[in-house]
């Protein structure tokens, strides 16, 4: 049998010990935030039935779901005369019935219905798992990556968005980001812009070429709406509209008077003040003027948005979206479950980690597992040291014993290698003496102590 070269599929990463601090050290820092504000936490299937999430995501979206081909002999029960057609779209409902999930909102919403007679309403819940998108691959976008969402259903006050503004800034301020932009906008305000242009059968047309406006740019979105059936008089119509400058209060004072025929579009309009209003009674007007900015060209794809979006840009790094999300009154409706309204945020924890890792924001300590390793010269001494790496071990002290013996250059390297801040030498001297040796492997110190001294002083120090 030939020797296959080992690889990745592309989109997909391996993550080092390190690395895994790192990442524990992001999701830690979120699911304190959650708690904090009320969240509880749930965990959903790798892989739903393939006719949850398709048709939830608009045209787009669905061609980038992972579809799962079905075990055994998948051709065995599709028609001949498609076997051999080459139209895919048409084999899908044949051979493939399962698919990796595309996000956590959808999921959530079927286990919302499925389990709604068990929940209390509101219902907030959070949620850090992976997803997968059939996406192309490039620096912050991957096709295996983790979301961690913050969603709650069942109730439609607009305090819960203000809310998320608020998770937002105290989550990504303890990660240690400090310039960072909350872009707002409202679903019912570009159903508003379409149907003062004259086409509001068009809105998700509309709604995907603008979204699209940081990476194409304002001609290829012009190029894009041409392509989905606006005119060049519809293009000179939003061209005010999707530039639209000004501080927050100015571009609400324009868009009353722009939307001042439309029903919906004010009533988007009003949503966005009464976030701001809760903002301003929290007594944190502060964000509004510095980290909050209502985007009108910020559609979120994603067809079951219905009011309040959200997206989250870090001003620090050249990087894509790092959050975002918004609200869902009808998206449960899909599942048979109407009326229950829902809201929610993402934070992209790989795009943060690329940024944190980027801007060596990182703690130290988020980068050590063990803090102490005990050499090991031979049996007697192991004999001898094992009863304190469990000692060690039950006061809450990450701690390993060198597994055989050898050169004390070794072990050292291996701590080293480890950075394991701390280094514990047992020899004849220290058990006579009934001591041990520390010796601290940053600055180079060594002291002698008791077992008790030892372990009140690396309970009580932190780890370097």
């Amino acid at each position: 049998m030939a020797n296959i070269k080992p690889s990745l599929a592309k989109g997909t990463r391996d993550f080092s010990p390190q690395e895994m601090e790192r990442r524990n050290y992001i999701f830690d820092t979120l699911r304190t935030v959650f708690k904090k504000f009320g969240y509880n936490e749930i965990q959903t299937p790798s892989f739903e039935n393939l006719s949850t999430l398709t048709g939830k995501y608009g045209e787009e979206g669905d061609k980038l779901i992972f579809k799962i081909l079905n075990s055994g002999d998948f051709l065995s029960k599709t028609p001949d005369d498609l076997v051999g057609s080459k139209m895919s779209n048409k084999l899908i409902s044949y051979i493939s019935e399962k698919a990796l999930r595309y996000d956590l909102t959808v999921p959530f919403a079927r286990f919302v219905v499925m389990h709604q007679h068990e929940l209390t309403l509101p219902f907030k819940r959070f949620q850090i798992q992976p997803v997968w998108r059939a996406d192309r691959p490039q620096r912050g976008r991957y096709r295996e990556f983790y979301q961690c969402d913050v969603d709650v259903v069942g109730s439609s006050s607009l305090l819960n968005e203000a809310e998320f503004i608020l998770i937002y800034e105290e989550a990504l301020g303890r990660l240690g980001l400090s310039d960072f932009t909350i872009k707002v906008n409202n679903r019912k305000i570009l159903s508003g812009i379409a149907e003062v242009i004259g086409k509001p059968e068009l809105i998700v047309d509309m709604t995907v070429a603008i979204d699209k406006l940081d990476k194409i740019g304002f001609e290829g979105v012009n190029r894009e709406l041409l392509e989905r059936g606006f005119t060049a008089e519809d293009l000179l119509v939003l061209e005010p509209i999707i530039l639209l400058k000004g501080s927050n209060i100015e571009k609400i004072e324009a868009l009353k008077g722009i939307l001042a025929h439309s029903i919906i579009g004010l009533e988007g309009v009003k949503e966005l003040e009464d976030v701001f209003t809760y903002i301003v009674n929290f007594k944190r007007e502060d964000l509004l003027n510095a980290i909050v900015e209502i985007d009108i060209t910020l559609a979120r794809g994603l067809n079951y948005y219905t009011g309040c979006i959200f997206e989250v840009k870090t001003n620090e790094v050249s990087m894509g979206s790092i959050g975002g999300g918004g609200r869902y009154d009808d998206l449960t409706g899909m599942f048979g479950l109407k009326d229950l309204t829902g809201v929610g945020v993402s934070f992209g924890a790989d795009r943060i980690y690329d940024v944190l890792d980027e801007l060596k924001l990182f703690p130290s300590s988020s980068a050590t597992g063990t803090k102490v390793l005990i050499t090991n010269f031979d049996k007697a001494f192991e004999t001898y040291t094992l009863p304190i790496l469990l000692q060690l071990r039950n006061s809450g002290i990450a701690a390993e014993l060198y597994p055989t013996t050898a050169k004390l250059k070794k072990q050292m390297s291996y701590a080293d290698d480890k950075r394991i801040p701390y280094v514990l030498l047992v020899g004849e001297e220290e058990i006579s003496a009934s001591e041990i040796s520390l010796k601290n492997m940053v600055t180079g110190e060594q002291q002698k102590l008791k077992i008790d001294q030892l372990m009140v002083l690396l309970k009580n120090e932190e780890v370097i």
